[in-house]
This record gives structure tokens, sequence and C-alpha cells, in this order.
């Protein structure tokens, strides 16, 4: 290939490279801009769980309190056999509502999202490390990288980037504690700096690597989202989107309502039953025995 040739193919090669650091770059705003996006609906999705147990669980237990005692109030005026198991399995099934952390327990963090989600936004591995301190292979051959391509070595500024940019996989190898890359790191640097055509050529497979792992990222971001809009949470949410404050309350309201129709079902039940309950028993006004209680 004579001079003018290559030089026509290499700067193709340039053009192709830019084209390709451009579509990342547009990649990566709009990934952003998607992340936000999910972020924000999963924080509203978390703040709605946590204070709809904290507004709201209580009246819900307290319904399911007066449900348990309207039953028992009923099987103590009747005394029918049946309506004492009901009484009795209903007592058997009130349970304290479980806190919302505890429902994620296990495959959530704290902040709501699934291990994976979180190494692969952060780039942190989904499980730790198994140890505090490297193997010493791992420390020499980490060593001697550092001693070799510190970036402060350099005397041009394009050298220097380059030394950054190897230090940053050197660091990354060393805080995984990967000692096959380290050592793969080590026999890169020993061969010297690539050609221009090379260093072309191994960008470009950077970059469409690049690409790859943000359309990963993006379909990973897609299942987180599209799991929140599923939930019961998101549900509610979706049907009020300009006010879920005002959603939770109007739930209150309805709970309230319900609260006060069984306070006064069960004071219907008790309040005649000032003689004695199903068990021949006396019963004091506004009391009720529980079935099978001696």
């Amino acid at each position: 290939m004579n001079p003018e040739a290559r030089q026509e193919a290499r700067q193709a090669e340039r053009q192709a490279v830019e084209r390709l650091e451009r579509a990342v770059r547009a990649a990566e705003h709009a990934l952003i801009e998607y992340e936000i996006a999910v972020e924000t609906f999963r924080v509203e999705v978390d703040n709605f769980s946590r204070l709809h147990e904290q507004r709201l669980g209580p009246l819900y237990g307290r319904i399911e309190e007066l449900d348990v005692l309207i039953a028992e109030a009923v099987a103590a005026r009747t005394g029918d056999p049946e309506d004492v198991r009901r009484a009795r399995s209903a007592r058997a099934g009130f349970l304290p509502m479980p806190a919302v952390e505890e429902l994620y327990q296990g495959w959530m963090d704290a902040g709501g999202l699934p291990s994976e989600a979180v190494a692969m936004l952060t780039g942190q591995r989904v499980r730790p490390p198994e140890r505090v301190r490297p193997s010493e292979r791992v420390r020499r051959l980490y060593r001697e990288l550092v001693r070799a391509a510190h970036p402060d070595l350099a005397q041009e500024d394009a050298e220097r980037e380059r030394r950054e940019e190897f230090m940053t996989r050197v660091n990354k190898a060393y805080a995984d504690g990967d000692e096959e890359l380290l050592v793969a790191l080590t026999e890169e640097w020993a061969a010297g700096p690539p050609d221009p055509a090379e260093r072309e050529a191994l960008r470009a497979e950077e970059l469409y690597a690049r690409l790859e792992w943000l359309a990963r990222r993006k379909e990973m971001l897609s299942q987180v989202a599209a799991d929140l809009e599923a939930s019961a949470v998101g549900s509610m949410l979706k049907l009020a989107h300009d006010d879920p404050d005002g959603l939770l309350e109007e739930i209150a309201q309805g709970l309230r309502a319900k609260i006060a129709e069984r306070e006064a079902r069960l004071a219907e039940l008790v309040a005649p039953m000032g003689g004695t309950d199903w068990a021949g028993r006396t019963a004091q006004p506004g009391q009720v025995e529980q079935p099978g209680q001696v």
C-alpha cells in the first residue's frame, strides 16, 4: 500500500472511531437520563411503601383486630360450634404486619434494589471479596505494575493519559484480587505501547464493548422499571401520579370508615350481653371473652 493510500485508510479508521465515540457519548447521556427516571420512581415506590406501612399499617391492624373481636362476640352470643371455630381460627390468624425491611430481606438491599442491579450500577461485585488482603502474588504484581506504569513517570501529556487509563485497569484488577488479569496487564505493559493503527483498532474494540455494556445496563434498568411498575405500590402510584400523598389520605379515610363500622357492629354485639357469655360466665359490658378461655 502506497503512503497516500495508507494515510487515507488511517483517516477512515480515525473517522470511524470518532463516530463510535459520539455514539457512545449519546448512549451514555441517554442512559443517565433513563437511570434518573428509574431511580426517582424507585424512591417514590420505596417512600410510598414505608409511609403506607407507617400511616396505614395501624389502621389495617385495627380492622383485623376488630374482625377477630366481632367473630368472638358472635361466638359468645350464639354458642354455635361453627361460630366458635371461626372465632378461634380468626384469633389464630391474627398476626402483626411485617415491616417493609422484613419483606425485602434476602432479595433486596436497604435501598430497594436487587444486588445484581446494584453491582451493575456501581461497578462493584455482587459478592463481597473472599479476603481482606489479596494474595502475596497479587500484591507483588500490583506493586511492580505501579512502579513501572505510574503516570508521574510520563514526560508527555499523551503518555501520562495512557498511563492513567492503564492504572485505572490495574487498580480495579487489584481491588478484585484478579491475579489472571494482573498477569495479562503485566504482559501488555511489557509489550509497550501499540502503534497508531493498532491503537485505533483497540480503541474501536473498547468502544464497541462499551456500547454493548450500555445496552445490557439499559436492559437491566428496563427490567427494574417494569418490576416497579408491576408491583402493587407501583400500580397505585400510576393511578395517583399527580398526588400520591393524597392517595394515602384517601385510603386512610376509607379505612377509618371501615373501622367505625366494625366498632359499631362490635358494640351492638357486646352491649346486650350484660348477663352471661356463651360459656355461661358473667360478661362485663364492653368486654368480650375469647371462645375457649377459662
